[in-house]
């Protein structure tokens, strides 16, 4: 069967290349998944969104992606976040304190937009780990 090659980067690094039976991603038009032969597609990711690339009998590579694209052709997927971060990198920890914050901040104020994007991003970051949110 045909493979993807995929391709994760952030402007600090390059996050993970490799091959891939399908890739799981969510766009500001909903979750959109990609197989071999997907016909070409260019996507905006959404802010703290979760992508999972399928490797067959790998375990799924899981990454919080806060914003960028998703580029699609001939088998070859390029998503090119903003910001991204592996599920196995994050520091569960830190990211429920960050969210914790986030949210008192929202209490306190609900017009208050940089709380509200720190807590999707810690949102997404807990559930890239595996976490429940």
């Amino acid at each position: 069967m045909a493979k993807l090659r995929v391709g994760v980067v952030s402007p600090e690094r390059e996050i993970w290349t490799g091959e891939a039976d399908m890739v799981i991603a969510k766009t500001v038009d909903g979750e959109i998944g990609i197989m071999p032969g997907h016909a070409p597609v260019l996507g905006v990711l959404v802010e703290g969104g979760v992508l999972r690339v399928k490797r067959g009998a790998e375990a799924d590579l899981v990454a919080a992606v806060h914003g960028g694209f998703i580029s699609v052709a001939d088998n070859d997927v390029s998503i090119l976040a903003e910001a991204a971060e592996l599920g196995s990198e994050v520091d569960v920890a830190a990211a429920k304190d960050a969210l914790q914050r986030a949210q008192a901040s929202i209490e306190a104020d609900q017009e208050d937009a940089d709380a509200r994007l720190e807590a999707k991003r810690a949102a997404a970051r807990l559930r890239a780990a595996g976490e429940e949110v």
